[in-house]
């Protein structure tokens, strides 16, 4: 048999080894995709939600009073006594907090009332500061408070109002979850949290998410949607909401990753806005010449929003990237920011004032760096 046949079997026979001894190793159950589906493990699940409160085995839908006690009240316990909750203007509830370690594996919810003045939060282990700190509808891709359809790896937004969240969020002994009304009426929250518990790998990182927003963007001032991040990890998402506060195309800037000491220069830049999003020549379909909105796994122009006519005066836009198959791996530190560029008419750049905000999501080690303050309630507006 000759060398390069021989070698060739030998290859083949590597090849075909690898998946068994990949199934020796016990599947933890911490995360679940098509490709591994069929395995069993020992993970134990669990789910929170105004009818099981505390996620606990057993313990779901034994309330004998609860918010729709009037409508259940001929049924009896057992008959969806409390489906929802009621947050008053003012008020922190504690959606869910596990105790233990494993994985958040989904979030839904059907908040009510003004998104950008609820905000939600998450904390892992024996945090005191946030993880996650951002409005309900940034988080979920829809800082504009209205809805539009989204189907992505990672967030989903169905009708009417239905948000739900895919990212994967480990923890290793404790995982706390709230939501923050801010507004002076009060909202209504149906909510599920779905979770198992398992053993948490030792190179697990956590989840975090941070808000920000300008309006307007200072003249020539880059928009900075993270900065001060310290620690190993990596970034996995950008949610932006944009609004145009001049005419023309606004969308020429460039992203950059600035990781790991880089100073006036990043490792990573991108070539424009559209670009980084994975659109092309202004998201503008050829045949209407308006602009095209898209979903697909990883990055859309989900939401589009052009003015009417009378008070609705400008357009607006809501974006997402999600770095899921590239995550943006930094050993030390990260910084990220996006310019706001459109064009004069005598085709240079014009730097643009525009209402900008973000939602930054990665993974790193703890502990994180401290966030900036959230925006004040005037300043979260979406005017």
């Amino acid at each position: 048999m000759k060398q390069a046949s021989i070698l060739a079997l030998l290859g083949a026979i590597c090849w075909l080894a690898q998946p068994a001894a990949a199934q020796d190793s016990p599947y933890s159950g911490l995360t679940s995709s098509l490709e591994n589906l069929y395995r069993v493990s020992k993970a134990k699940t669990f789910s929170i939600s105004p009818e099981n409160l505390t996620g606990e085995k057993g313990k779901g839908a034994m309330a004998a009073q609860g918010s729709a006690s009037r409508a259940s009240s001929e049924l009896g316990q057992g008959w969806k006594v409390n489906p929802y909750i009621v947050i008053a203007p003012g008020q922190t509830l504690t959606l869910g907090e596990i105790t233990g370690s494993g994985a958040i594996q989904h979030i839904w919810m059907t908040p009510t009332g003004n998104w950008r003045f609820s905000i939600l939060r998450m904390y892992w282990d024996d945090e005191t500061a946030p993880s996650v700190e951002t409005p309900v509808g940034d988080f979920f891709a829809m800082g504009w408070g209205k809805y539009a359809p989204l189907t992505s790896l990672a967030i989903c937004v169905n009708p009417g109002s239905a948000f739900n969240s895919y990212w994967p969020m480990p923890f290793r002994k404790k995982a706390k979850i709230t939501l923050e009304n801010l507004d002076e009426k009060p909202m209504t929250i149906y909510y599920q949290i779905d979770y198992t518990q398992a053993p948490v790998p030792a190179d697990a990182a956590y989840f975090h998410a941070q808000f920000r927003r300008v309006n307007p963007l200072p003249y020539k001032q880059v928009y900075t949607l993270l900065d001060g991040v310290k620690g190993t990890g990596h970034y996995v998402g950008t949610y932006m909401a944009w609004g145009v506060n001049n005419n023309g195309w606004w969308g020429e800037g460039e992203i950059k990753f600035f990781m790991d000491g880089d100073k006036a220069f990043p490792t990573i830049a991108g070539t424009g806005t559209e670009d980084y999003f994975c659109g092309s020549y202004n998201f503008e379909n050829q045949e209407t010449h308006q602009y095209q909105p898209f979903t697909t796994p990883y990055t859309g122009l989900a939401q589009v929003i052009k003015p009417d006519g009378l008070y609705q005066s400008q357009q607006r836009f809501g974006l997402y990237r999600w770095h899921i198959a590239d995550p943006v791996r930094f050993e030390k530190d990260l910084r990220v920011t996006i310019q706001a560029l459109g064009w004069k008419e005598n085709g240079r750049y014009l730097p643009l004032k525009d209402d900008i905000a973000s939602v930054a999501y990665w993974y790193q080690t703890e502990p994180h760096a401290e966030f900036p303050k959230l925006p004040a309630k005037d300043d979260l507006a979406v005017r």
